[in-house]
Parts: structure tokens; C-alpha cells; sequence
């Protein structure tokens, strides 16, 4: 029988439960400094549950979060502990174990983003073989056209930091942040990705964060565990047709080293990924419905991030006595209606850097990311704005691409007027709300380089209009926000697909061709690692269930 005590009346207070075990679980409000020494903790922890000094031997986090609200910043923790004689419980992660799928029947899998990947081990998870197929190259080879386009200013259109191993998850920071609700969903794709090497503290944090520097041994993990189950992944191979009979899937067309073969199968999961314009294409072409779908663009906004530190911890420091960090580098979350139009911060990445992302020559394209650190000394933001079919319609695009075929004008717009190279169009953040160019750029991260030009002048109107507009309503809620050090870089264009490929609630095959799945952001499912994820696990569970259905 769990015995329910309540701590007395204090900074701590907190319920808490002792189970049958004589293990303690409940919350503590606690100083950051308290949270990173365990002793300090342990005795934080009997004082905010009322019990004598020394009574617990153990103190184990299970969740963390920051309440930076009012001074001074707490951290809100739910822990476990124990005291004399009470063992510490055993890690709670599943022993998972991947089956060998060598002979079973098999699934093509378009993608190795995380909606691919997550697919790829579900089927295994079911007793089937996938067969992965990435335009791009396996992380190591990959690097080296990520350094080419950086320093370069070469695009490679197959392997970039959207196309490759991993997708454009494994370069895009590792933020794991999802609105998902399915609790069990969730912690198990978290599970998956420590067991394939991410630090177990995405467990616990209510922000987890991997870091783009950690992320491509995790992702070369799990491509292992896939070819160890029997499952393969095909680098350097591309999708350049569905082949279809009487409107069911009956092969996929693949590329690879200018050779072009046909392989049968009757399911094909879509997980391409926002940026696979060619794919989008090859569907309509084919007379395969697709829908243009409203997306987010904007540019990215560039801070010191002791300027979001200090805002944000009320001019608290990160670091203790000791020089050691007490609290992680500051975020934030803004959010505004201007005009009857919504207009945010999007992947914000505190100590990080602004990179590019193009996947065309003749496109300026940024996203963000950070090292699992977070030690840059900028913190960075895409600021985006809904773009819907009035306003595309209103620029004159028409039909299921018009979105998409909005998007890159916009991108070709930007290289064109920052030089015809990767260099991106900038402006200072005082420069851009107030209307004027500006004569010099403050330091940046983008490493191709940043180009003085008037955004004010070169994004569209409704686009400027409103962001001038939602900058000084944050403002008003982050003061300080236009700040004379920050930089305005773009464009921030890829937030979503500009596509979505309809498919059934129930079956999640394309209402007008069976066999063929849609998944994961490209197809306009998911917005993020996690969510990805987790739909390329439930696209691949329907797939399995149709497979072991008698017909």
C-alpha cells in the first residue's frame, strides 16, 4: 500500500508517495544550483518531503524542467529516492530486441530521415524487411558536401543538409520538442534513440536536445541495427517513378550510378522529407494527387546569446562559483496574431548557428542548429509567417505545387540579390524594423557569409509587413528583442512541406493508389524529429497489419 505524505509549508512544497518498496517519488522546486550537486539535492529533497537529515542514501532525477517565470529561476524536478537498505530501481528503458527479417517479406521505405528510419525498425518490430532507399550518402560521406557548400558554396542536389543519412534531422540541432499527447508513443521513440547511443537525459529533461554533433553516430547505429536484422539501406539510390496497375503499387523505378532498374513490391512507404521537390513533381506528372498546403517562411533572427540569458534568468548567471553551468544556455517561445495572421519563432537554437541549407544551385536557403553544448556565443531563430493560398494565389501560383513553386521564388530571389552565391541577404534587426538598409552587419554565424540588403525591399510585402509588425509586439514581450547587435538573415523557408499527399484516417495508404503510404513531414504529418518518428512507426504498423491480413 503507497503511503501519501505532504511536505510542510515552504519554498519545496510538494506531494509526494512512498510505494510499497520504500522507494519516494514525488516533486521538488529547487535552486539550479541544487539540481547539479547531489548532495545539495538529497538534502533539498528531505527538507521539502519533512524527513530527518540523512534519511536518503539515493536521490535519482526523472524529470526536469525550468521555471524562469519571476527570480529567482527554479527548477521543477520530479525524483526518486531511497534510503537505507532501499535499492535504487533498475533502468526503467525496455530491452529491445530487433528480429532477424532476412527472409521476410519486404517493404521499400523512400527516405532514411526520422520518419524512415522510425519505419524501418517497426518493421522489423513486425516481422518485415525493409528495403531503405536514400538519394544521398551515409553521414560520413555526407560531411564533406556539407564543407563543400559551406566553404565552397557547392550544392550538392542528392546530398546536403536536407538529403542524407538521417534526413535533414541529423543536422538540424536535435531538438526533440513534440505537442504529441501519446505518452507511450512518445517515450518509446525517446528509448529507441538512447539505446542507439543519445544520452539518457533526453529520458528526463522536458526539452530534450541531442545536438547536431552527437547526432551522426546515433543515426549510423541505427542504420546498423537495420542491416544487422536483414533489412538494407541502398545509398546514393534515387526514386524516379511509382509504377502502378489498375491503381495499386507494383514496382518503384531506382537510379544509381546513372543505371536505372525496376524492383517489384506492393508497398511503398513515402518519407522524403520537406524538400524533395522532384518528388512532388514526379507524383503530379504521374497523375498522382497531391495538394498544395499552407506552410511557414520568414528569415532568421540572430542574437548574442548573453542577451537571452540575461533576459530570460532576470540577469541570474549560467555559471557557479565553480565556473561550472548551473543553468543551460536560454531559449525562448514567441508568438503573435498580426493582422489575423500568425507569426513565430520557429526552431530556436540557443548557442547555435545559422546554416545553409539549400538543395538547388540558385537557392539561398537558412535553418539552425546547435552542438549538444549549446556553447556558441549567438543564439538564433526562425521568425516565420502563415502563408496560405491567398497569399500564393495573390503572387500567382496556381494548382497542387503553387505552394511549393512560391517557396523557391522566394529562396531564387535571395541568392540573386545576395550575390549568386550561398551568401544570404542580412540586415540589422534595428535596420529591418525601422525601413532603412543597413551601411554594416554585425558578427554572424552563417559561415558562407552574410550580404547587406534591404529585406524590407525583397521579401514580399505581407511577409515584411508582418514581421516588422510581430517584432515589436516581442518586443514588448522579450525586452530588448531589437536589439543593435542582432542580425536579420534569409530566408527561413523550409518549416514545413508547402505539400501535403492526402491519405486514408484508417488504412494511411493514398485514397487513390494502394500500396502507397505517405509519411512523416514530406507529406505533410509530422513538423519535427519526434513527430516524424513517431508517424513512420504508425505508417509502418498499418503496412504490417495489411500484409498479414488475408486478402
Amino acid at each position: 500500500m503507497a503511503v501519501r505524505m505532504y511536505a510542510p509549508k515552504n519554498r519545496y512544497l510538494r506531494i509526494m508517495v512512498q510505494n510499497e518498496h520504500g522507494v519516494f517519488k514525488g516533486q521538488v522546486r529547487v535552486t539550479p544550483d541544487e539540481a547539479v550537486d547531489m548532495n545539495l539535492l538529497r538534502v533539498a529533497v528531505e527538507e521539502s518531503w519533512g524527513l530527518q537529515d540523512d534519511a536518503l542514501v539515493w536521490v535519482r532525477v526523472v524529470r526536469r524542467s525550468i521555471d524562469a517565470r519571476k527570480i529567482p529561476v527554479v527548477m521543477q524536478l520530479t525524483v526518486e529516492a531511497g534510503g537505507e537498505g532501499v535499492p535504487e530501481p533498475a533502468n526503467e528503458i525496455e530491452d529491445w530486441v530487433w528480429q532477424d527479417v532476412s527472409n521476410s517479406p519486404e517493404v521499400f521505405i523512400i527516405g532514411s530521415g526520422p520518419a524512415g528510419l522510425y519505419a524501418a525498425l517497426e518493421l522489423i518490430m513486425q516481422g518485415v524487411k525493409p528495403i531503405v532507399i536514400e538519394r544521398g550518402k551515409d553521414v560520413r560521406e555526407r560531411r564533406r558536401d556539407l564543407a563543400a557548400l559551406t566553404k565552397d558554396h557547392l550544392v550538392n542536389p542528392d546530398s546536403n543538409y536536407c538529403f542524407g543519412e538521417g534526413g535533414a534531422g541529423t543536422y538540424s540541432d536535435g531538438k526533440l520538442y513534440t505537442r504529441s499527447k501519446k505518452r507511450g508513443h512518445l517515450k518509446e521513440a525517446l528509448e529507441w534513440l538512447v539505446v542507439h547511443g543519445a544520452p539518457d537525459s533526453i529520458l528526463v529533461d522536458a526539452h530534450p536536445h541531442i545536438g547536431t554533433n552527437k547526432l551522426p553516430a546515433i543515426i549510423t547505429s541505427i542504420r546498423e541495427t537495420i542491416e544487422n536484422s536483414g533489412g538494407k539501406v541502398l545509398f546514393n539510390t534515387k526514386l524516379t517513378n511509382i509504377v502502378t496497375e489498375n491503381n495499386q503499387v507494383v514496382g518503384v523505378e531506382l537510379e544509381s550510378g546513372g543505371v536505372t532498374e525496376i524492383q517489384s513490391c506492393e508497398s511503398v512507404i513515402l518519407a522524403t522529407g520537406h524538400s524533395a521537390r522532384d518528388i512532388f513533381e514526379m507524383l503530379v506528372n504521374s497523375g498522382i494527387k497531391v495538394e498544395a498546403k499552407p506552410f511557414a517562411l520568414g528569415v532568421r533572427v540572430e542574437h548574442p546569446q548573453s542577451f537571452v540569458d540575461t533576459v530570460q534568468y532576470h540577469g541570474e548567471s549560467r555559471m557557479n562559483l565553480l565556473d561550472e553551468e548551473r543553468l543551460p544556455a536560454a531559449a525562448y517561445n514567441l508568438v503573435a496574431q498580426i493582422d489575423g495572421r500568425g507569426v513565430h519563432s520557429f526552431c530556436m537554437c540557443p548557442g547555435g548557428i545559422i546554416a545553409p541549407c539549400s538543395t538547388t544551385p540558385g537557392e539561398v536557403v537558412t535553418n539552425g542548429w546547435s552542438p549538444s553544448k549549446r556553447n556558441s556565443p549567438f543564439a538564433n531563430s526562425g521568425m516565420v509567417v502563415t502563408i496560405d493560398e491567398a497569399v500564393w494565389e495573390a503572387a500567382g501560383f496556381s494548382g497542387p505545387l503553387a505552394a511549393m513553386q512560391y517557396q523557391a521564388a522566394v529562396e531564387q530571389a535571395c541568392w540573386e540579390a545576395a550575390g549568386s552565391t550561398q551568401a544570404a541577404p542580412a540586415q540589422r534587426l534595428t535596420d529591418f524594423v525601422e525601413g532603412r538598409p543597413s551601411r554594416d552587419l554585425p558578427e554572424c554565424s552563417y559561415l558562407p557569409g552574410v550580404t547587406p540588403v534591404d529585406l524590407n525591399m525583397l521579401l514580399p510585402k505581407m511577409v515584411v509587413r508582418s514581421l516588422r509588425k510581430g517584432f515589436i509586439e516581442f518586443d514588448r514581450k522579450l525586452r530588448g528583442f531589437i536589439h543593435e547587435d542582432a542580425i536579420v538573415v534569409a530566408p527561413e523557408s523550409r518549416t514545413s512541406s508547402p505539400v501535403r499527399i492526402p491519405r486514408d484516417k484508417i488504412t494511411l495508404e493514398h485514397p487513390e493508389l494502394k500500396g502507397l503510404y505517405p509519411c512523416g513531414e514530406g507529406g505533410g504529418y509530422a513538423g519535427g524529429i519526434l513527430s516524424a518518428a513517431m508517424d513512420g512507426r504508425k505508417v509502418a504498423i498499418s503496412v504490417a497489419e495489411k500484409m498479414a491480413t488475408p486478402i
